[in-house]
């Protein structure tokens, strides 16, 4: 089922947090969908061997959605706290509206809400419908041997529930050999 923004906003006042969803199959994450240049933000087009023996937190944003910029503050503290640990977050950037899809406007919000790790355009939805993604926001945690080995959706804020579930994983992923 796709749930688009307008879905998931009328369901948010009833439950405000998504369970996740573990991936009970043996699921790859995707190659990135762009290797230009212009499409990367904070970095160089990235590639999976990139991102080798790291635990990887993808976050599927588009900049219009509420949900999204109010889980940023939560992000960017797992990321101070647990980057030198072996985590790696890389936003995508997907777009719902036309007026999303211009790279300086994604430029700036990336600026103003000071996210510093990779951010890839994903103006086609390529990478977006790779995941078989349907909401924004939604993260997905990639273990180092790139599987996906959870999935998340909606708003997180640093100590709520979803949050704490979504760190004892990574905690977890961390801890795993590769």
């Amino acid at each position: 089922m796709r749930i688009n923004r307008r879905q998931l906003l009328s369901v948010v006042p009833v439950m405000p947090v998504m369970a996740a969803v573990i991936a009970a199959d043996v699921i790859w994450v995707p190659e990135f969908t762009s290797r230009d240049p212009r499409d990367w933000i904070n970095s160089p087009p990235l590639s999976w061997s990139d991102l080798a023996d790291r635990v990887v937190l993808i976050d599927v944003w588009t900049f219009e959605c509420v949900n999204c910029y109010r889980s940023f503050p939560w992000l960017r503290a797992i990321e101070a706290r647990l980057a030198p640990r072996g985590l790696a977050i890389v936003g995508i950037h997907s777009p719902e509206y036309p007026a999303e899809q211009e790279r300086a406007s994604v430029m700036a919000k990336v600026k103003e809400f000071g996210l510093e790790h990779p951010v890839m355009i994903d103006n086609d939805l390529r990478y977006f419908r790779a995941l078989n993604n349907g909401a924004w926001p939604a993260f997905y945690l990639v273990d180092r041997r790139r599987k996906v080995r959870a999935r998340y959706y909606g708003e997180t804020h640093e100590h709520d529930e979803q949050a704490m579930r979504i760190e004892r994983a990574i905690e977890a992923l961390l801890k795993e050999a590769t």
